[in-house]
């Protein structure tokens, strides 16, 4: 019976020993997610934003978007767009409202200035020819490759950016999966046109692309903040749009300023992405300020007084993600 006895002990240690062993290998892990996100994020430093310049070309001087409106745009959805784009190369932002004068908040073109401190100097934006394609042509569900197709319907000469905009109900190849927008180049007119894509998210996935205007998918639930425009889809439309158009100065053939992989780059302000105020964090936009008689989040004014949410740019000259507040 002894000697039956010690190898049957042995067993029953070593058994025990294993679950033990299993029961603490998966503790591991669950106590890992269970932190909140943004304190796993803050355990891995990131790599340090450093935008390298490719040698290609810029887009300076006078530059102008001819906007192509793809779907149901009312004329208060496309004011909000229009504004934004005035208020780029508007330095008095208030001019036509002294009353609404705001000398401590930062303008929109205080925001844009720092894409001249890229090679080549500045570059204004202006708004050129706009078609109104609410006929649906190709459909309610487009294809990446239709979107040039769009761009280049407005023939132009000189320096310019197509803009196709699409509306809440117009689904894009990717669109909400894993991008909010696009920007690229194409061939038109026997020369190269570059052009900027951007759709609505507010009913296919404002969580995605309209934060901080809607609780995030993913993250901490914090609570969203008010759209300085009262329109979550047109408001995180002008995050996305302000996103594009400085990537498509700064890099608007692949091979000016980007960090990493030239298929998938951090551009200028895709680099500093969830950035708006001081103290940011993933899932914290930072501080930002508060309209007092609407309660809408803003960080930019300008023409008309109308306010905007604007993300951090990369500033090259500093090598930092720079804010307006």
């Amino acid at each position: 019976m002894m000697g039956l006895g010690h190898p049957l002990s042995f067993l029953l240690v070593l058994l025990l020993v294993a679950s033990l062993v299993q029961v603490q290998c998966h503790d591991i892990p669950n106590t890992w997610e269970a932190r909140p996100f943004h304190s796993m994020l803050a355990l891995i430093q990131p790599d340090p934003v450093l935008l390298k310049y490719h040698k290609g070309p810029l887009l300076k001087g006078n530059i102008t978007l001819h906007i192509l409106w793809y779907g149901n745009f009312p004329k208060t959805h496309r004011s909000i767009i229009l504004d934004f784009i005035q208020s780029l190369h508007s330095a008095h932002h208030n001019h036509t409202h002294p009353k609404l004068q705001h000398s401590s908040s930062p303008s929109v073109h205080t925001w844009w200035r720092t894409t001249a401190r890229y090679r080549g100097g500045p570059c204004t934006l202006t708004v050129g020819n706009q078609i109104l394609a609410n006929n649906y042509s190709l459909g309610k569900t487009l294809k990446t490759t239709q979107l040039l197709a769009l761009a280049s319907q407005n023939p132009t000469r000189g320096n310019a950016i197509h803009v196709v905009l699409t509306s809440a109900d117009v689904a894009v190849e990717d669109f909400c999966m894993s991008r909010c927008g696009t920007h690229g180049s194409g061939g038109a007119y026997k020369r190269r046109v570059a052009y900027a894509w951007v759709g609505n998210p507010v009913t296919q996935c404002p969580g995605e692309c309209a934060w901080p205007f809607h609780r995030p998918v993913y993250g901490p639930p914090s609570p969203p903040l008010v759209p300085p425009n009262g329109d979550v889809g047109m408001d995180g439309m002008v995050i996305s749009l302000a996103t594009l158009l400085a990537g498509a100065v700064t890099n608007p053939f692949g091979n000016g300023y980007f960090q990493g992989a030239a298929s998938a780059p951090l551009e200028a302000v895709s680099a500093c992405t969830g950035i708006f105020g001081k103290g940011a964090y993933p899932g914290y936009a930072g501080e930002v300020l508060v309209d007092k008689m609407t309660g809408g989040s803003y960080n930019a004014v300008g023409v008309r007084g109308r306010k905007f949410l604007l993300p951090a740019m990369w500033d090259p000259v500093t090598s930092t993600c720079k804010t307006l507040v």
